[in-house]
């Protein structure tokens, strides 16, 4: 289920679920917490005519919210007609949840109440030089945040991490993590759960970082919406109809191990067309197993080594970073500029390939390198429109570097929002 929609629960009298009358009532109190979740203040006689219920049902269904710690009151209101009424709100510290985004440069972690607001969060550089490091950093920040917050690890309901790869149930670690050495080790993830002491649920950063825009970012009413994460890697996510594409293995969207065709010297030319030579897909073009892939010719240090092979060094002999590149193209340098125009070839490529598999009506650039979308969106328009007939809408995200830690909070809540209902309302 996308974040976007309301959470559900199996009605009573659905196959599986008894008919009684409690399970009636719980039925009842939960349609109310969910139209007061969706639709903020209400009274009870707006409750009542929104959902047809009579005014005692959702009166005693509101004491027992209000009861269970689930809603409060939210002020008065007094209409030109009537007497003035009690409005009703959910009571957004009823339970919290922990994002987090897992990436090879930056660690970033969020708590977040049930309506979704940030109350405390941490954003630090990714240090760890093991994996067993990372995943240490990973829960001191998540610490330190619910710390800072208040609250103590049993407050946290659910928690779920992005990461690059592919989770794996029956090994408990991820595939295809190449750009986090060590990463897909079983029992990492284990590691992390037990250091945070609550439920953790693991997926693809890329998928988070598309629920995160589908729901309040640049894809808000797609019909079939791509979200292409460039950044120390390469990542797809796809929401169709509000509802994430996952594929058989949990594999879709794994762009980034596409096998790039190997020209002259291993790298389309920037310069080349489609069909012409030195062009991807061009004569003499060849791929497979074993070639140069996506993530290898598309990802930050692709960007740093096209830089260096167009005569761009690092600034007073530091480190040259793909950040810095794009600052200086954005400036004018000739090499640098080279640079992002290769890269756009490259991303072409991946967008030619997935709209001609997926079809999607948006695609959105996001990631570290996604964005730079002011430097990338036009050369890679026109690159596009050499190498397939197929365009989908292309745009910068709207979240930036924050996609994947709010689609991890969504997502989280997702899960929480159910549990902490059915926890308090058990003990009414």
């Amino acid at each position: 289920m996308s974040p976007h929609q309301p959470t559900s629960r199996p009605a009573a009298g659905a196959p599986g679920v008894p008919w009684n009358r409690q399970r009636l009532r719980s039925n009842n109190e939960w349609l109310l917490l969910e139209l007061l979740r969706t639709g903020g203040g209400t009274s009870r006689a707006q409750l009542a005519r929104d959902t047809g219920l009579s005014k005692p049902t959702v009166s005693a269904a509101l004491a027992d919210l209000e009861q269970a710690g689930l809603v409060r009151e939210a002020g008065w209101v007094s209409p030109e007609r009537g007497r003035t009424a009690v409005l009703y709100e959910v009571d957004p510290t009823a339970g919290h949840v922990l994002g987090v985004d897992i990436g090879r440069a930056r660690l970033r972690v969020a708590v977040a109440d049930l309506a979704g607001t940030v109350v405390a969060r941490r954003d630090v550089a990714n240090r760890g030089r093991t994996a067993d490091a990372v995943a240490d950093a990973v829960v001191a920040a998540a610490r330190e945040a619910t710390t800072e917050a208040g609250l103590g690890a049993a407050d946290i309901v659910h928690a779920v991490i992005g990461t690059p790869g592919v989770w794996d149930e029956e090994r408990r670690g991820v595939r295809y993590a190449t750009s986090l050495p060590g990463w897909g080790r079983p029992g990492l993830f284990d590691r992390i759960g037990e250091g945070l002491g609550t439920a953790v649920t693991v997926a693809n950063d890329a998928n988070l970082a598309a629920l995160g825009e589908y729901t309040l970012g640049a894809g808000r009413g797609s019909r079939m919406f791509a979200y292409l994460l460039v950044g120390t890697g390469l990542g797809l996510g796809v929401v169709k109809d509000g509802e994430l594409l996952l594929g058989a293995h949990g594999a879709l969207g794994e762009i980034g191990l596409v096998p790039l065709p190997a020209l002259a010297g291993g790298r389309p030319g920037v310069e080349g067309a489609v069909g012409g030579p030195g062009a991807v897909g061009g004569p003499g073009a060849v791929g497979g197993p074993g070639g140069t892939t996506l993530e290898q010719e598309a990802a930050a240090d692709a960007v740093v080594r096209a830089a260096r092979e167009f005569g761009l060094e690092g600034p007073g002999g530091r480190q040259l970073t793909a950040k810095r590149v794009f600052e200086l193209a954005r400036a004018g340098d000739a090499a640098a500029l080279r640079a992002v125009h290769r890269e756009a070839e490259r991303l072409a490529y991946a967008v030619a390939v997935l709209s001609a598999v997926l079809d999607p009506d948006l695609l959105v650039l996001g990631g570290g390198i996604g964005s730079s979308a002011d430097l990338l969106l036009e050369p890679l328009e026109q690159a596009l429109g050499r190498f397939s007939l197929m365009r989908p809408t292309l745009a910068p995200s709207l979240l930036g570097a924050e996609a994947v830690l709010l689609g991890a909070v969504s997502t989280a809540l997702e899960t929480a929002r159910p549990e902490v209902f059915e926890r308090r309302t058990a003990r009414l």
